[in-house]
């Protein structure tokens, strides 16, 4: 499956670049924690304060169970928590929600 999920940052050049070098050089126990949530593919994309991710997942994969393992994992929790330095939660969202998913409007593929 591919999910698309959108995220603010804070609208400071020097707390982007920041988030931009933490992502570069990012916690081996944070790639570790996606893999073993069956994500198989994740890239970000920033357009000023505003974040783009396309997340590829397996089969096994389901919001529910790596929202499980990531409140099971101190050193996942201690990354979300320092990653609140940077990001601004998208307006209409619930009250601590960070990534929001994105609703697919069209596929090329699909209007054939």
């Amino acid at each position: 499956m591919r999910y698309c999920l959108a995220l603010d940052l804070k609208k400071d050049a020097a707390l982007i670049a920041e988030y931009e070098q933490w992502h570069r050089d990012i916690w081996p126990e944070i790639k570790k924690s996606i893999w073993d949530g069956d994500v198989t593919d994740m890239e970000i994309y920033r357009l000023e304060d505003r974040l783009f991710m396309i997340m590829e997942t397996g089969e096994g994969f389901s919001f529910e169970k790596k929202g499980a393992m990531d409140a099971a994992n101190p050193v996942v929790q201690k990354w979300e928590e320092l990653m609140w330095k940077y990001q601004s939660a998208v307006p209409g969202g619930k009250a601590g929600e960070k990534w929001r998913l994105m609703t697919k409007i069209f596929s090329l593929n699909d209007s054939k």
